[in-house]
């Protein structure tokens, strides 16, 4: 993956509306009217947050990079089954590591389906917030990280580990494979889905 395509995507992303817009015609009856009001209210009602309000002018978040990458579409529908988008759109500062379509594809096959199922929502959130740091980790101060063996606080409440094998990093078992500086902190592109010990 080409840094530099990733960062000319991110220039140009803009939010995509998470939104359904339930829109009344002049000419409908009043019964129509009343019903389109009800539907356009459950969908405020579960869709409420940052990550649903749209801007087309600002400097792409982590969940809107994402949205915008075609290399993170199982991402974006494992966030959005598990109903965390505002944790990736919080104002930060946080680092995300996001990995590809290619990294879940390792996952076998079932367990991801299984993981997508809405009994399983809670478990797969857990998964999704091991891959968030609550801070500002640029690959310099995961370097910094590597020299004074501190490992990375999670938002789960665990830790990961930073090494590093030759000129490549790792957080966990996944390689960085590129690094895109968001409005709200960091997205570290991975190659492996970070599985929590718990």
């Amino acid at each position: 993956m080409n840094i530099h395509f990733i960062k000319s995507l991110a220039s140009v992303f803009v939010m995509v509306c998470l939104l359904a817009c339930n829109s009344s015609n002049n000419s409908k009856s009043s019964d129509q009217s009343t019903e389109d009001k009800t539907n356009s209210s459950e969908v405020s009602s579960s869709n409420k947050g940052q990550a649903f309000i749209e801007d087309d002018n600002g400097d792409p978040n982590a969940l809107q990079l994402a949205i915008g990458s075609e290399d993170h579409t199982t991402l974006v529908k494992a966030v959005q089954a598990a109903g965390v988008e505002n944790s990736l759109v919080n104002v930060g500062p946080l680092t995300v590591f996001a990995p590809t379509n290619a990294a879940f594809d390792k996952l076998d096959k079932a367990t991801l389906e299984d993981l997508l199922k809405p009994e399983n929502k809670s478990k797969l959130a857990n998964i999704l917030v091991h891959h968030v740091a609550p801070s500002n980790y640029p690959v310099k101060t995961l370097e910094k990280n590597i020299e004074k063996d501190r490992k990375l606080y999670m938002a789960d409440g665990q830790y990961l580990e930073v090494t590093k094998k030759g000129e490549d990093l790792y957080i966990g078992n996944a390689k960085i494979i590129a690094t895109v500086n968001v409005s709200n902190g960091w997205v570290h592109i991975i190659d492996n889905v970070l599985i929590p010990e718990n």
